[in-house]
């Protein structure tokens, strides 16, 4: 495994792992071309440094299996336990579909959205925007400035989440706007 947890490993947490790489393993990351599972070891990594509640890390890895593959609500529960489940439904997008209207329009839909979820779903979210801005500034400079924007207005409604997470993601975002 390429996890540097901040925790000893759980069974659940290697079930969530094998089953992710499983799920994203056809799969590469915009830019870098990697292994996408790559980014969902990443974001457990930085929740794992926050948290030692095995549900919440599984849901790090799984954050995005529901949005981006053929995985099922139920064959989480089924899986990994309603938690677990319902903390991935949470960090789910709902406003993804273009059809949906502009882009600006679904992100501040989806934004509106995430000010509602649960204080470890926020957590969770907001190392996934970490992970993600990484990436996005420095290989997409044209973009940047329209993600980082969007991101700064997620970041006011994540303020729940981990205060060190979310100090770490606000300044990334207020760097990269610089």
């Amino acid at each position: 495994m390429r996890l540097n947890l901040m925790i000893k490993t759980s069974p659940l947490i290697e079930r969530a792992m094998a089953f992710a790489r499983e799920k994203h393993k056809d799969q590469l990351r915009k830019y870098t071309l990697i292994p996408y599972w790559t980014h969902v070891e990443d974001v457990a990594d930085l929740v794992a440094g926050v948290t030692d509640d095995e549900r919440v890390i599984a849901a790090a890895i799984l954050h995005d299996t529901v949005e981006d593959t053929d995985t099922t609500l139920n064959e989480l529960a089924d899986a990994f336990g309603a938690r677990v489940a319902s903390l991935v439904d949470e960090l789910t997008d709902r406003y993804a579909d273009p059809a949906l209207g502009s882009r600006a329009k679904r992100k501040a839909k989806e934004c509106e959205r995430l000010a509602m979820v649960s204080i470890e779903a926020m957590t969770i979210k907001l190392a996934d925007l970490i992970d993600n801005t990484k990436t996005i500034t420095f290989y997409d400079p044209k973009f940047a400035p329209t993600y980082l924007k969007e991101k700064a207005a997620l970041l006011e409604v994540l303020k729940a989440g981990d205060p060190t997470l979310w100090k770490l993601a606000s300044e990334q975002v207020k760097e990269g706007c610089a």
